[in-house]
């Protein structure tokens, strides 16, 4: 299927995977076009007072607009999930119906949102920074799963993040996460200061391997002469 959903936008596309984040951005889609009624509340029927008063030609015009906006927001959410997914709401006949076909069998029940939060704390529990993993690849992963709780209405503090990032660094970053300890107030200091002075730590760390490397060379030179 197509990722776009006509001129205006292009859509992310659903495959089955991290539905959560998927629903948001749509949300935010129908909503910039004025369709998130249509697809949240689905089509409402003509008004039988009018029709009464010999006005029914007026509300079928008004109808006819409603069912092609209607099939404009059935199209996005087709265009919006892969090949795999599609089959799944092929048959639905209204955005409504093809959104919550996705919601019913995607969102899940409480109880489903309950374990998939507790694998998510777990997860984000023992989530450590690999041997060979660069502190930015590191620090977007972890970001990925703390969006990812947040989406499952988990509340994550200030001050446990930063407690978390500083406890589950690689070991070269011992030194400077005992001084952020040392120097800091855990309980104030923003997450984002404590990312700047681990990312300085980092460009050090890569100056310094870059120093290395120039010495091996020049001493290799020297002992080839």
């Amino acid at each position: 299927m197509s990722g776009s959903g006509g001129s205006e936008v292009r859509t992310p596309i659903f495959s089955g995977e991290n539905y959560e984040f998927w629903r948001i951005k749509m949300a935010t889609i129908f909503k910039s076009l004025g369709l998130w009624n249509l697809v949240e509340k689905g089509m409402t029927t003509s008004n039988p007072k009018k029709k009464e008063a010999g006005e029914a030609s007026e509300d079928d015009e008004e109808m006819v607009v409603v069912l092609m906006k209607d099939a404009k927001a059935l199209g996005i959410i087709q265009n919006a999930v892969s090949d795999q997914i599609f089959p799944r709401i092929a048959n639905a006949e209204s955005a409504k119906m093809a959104w919550d076909l996705l919601y019913g069998e995607y969102h899940g029940g409480d109880q489903v949102r309950s374990v998939k939060l507790q694998n998510l704390r777990r997860e984000f529990e023992y989530a450590k920074m690999r041997d060979d993993e660069s502190l930015s690849s590191y620090l977007t992963r972890l970001n990925e799963l703390i969006n990812q709780m947040r989406t499952f209405g988990e509340s994550l503090s200030n001050e446990k993040l930063v407690q978390k990032v500083l406890i589950s660094l690689s070991k070269p970053y011992d030194s400077i996460c005992l001084v952020i300890e040392n120097t800091k107030c855990l309980e104030t200091v923003d997450l984002q200061e404590v990312v700047a002075i681990l990312k300085s730590q980092e460009q050090r760390f890569d100056l310094h391997t870059v120093d290395t490397t120039g010495k091996s060379i020049l001493i290799f030179l020297s002992e080839s002469k």
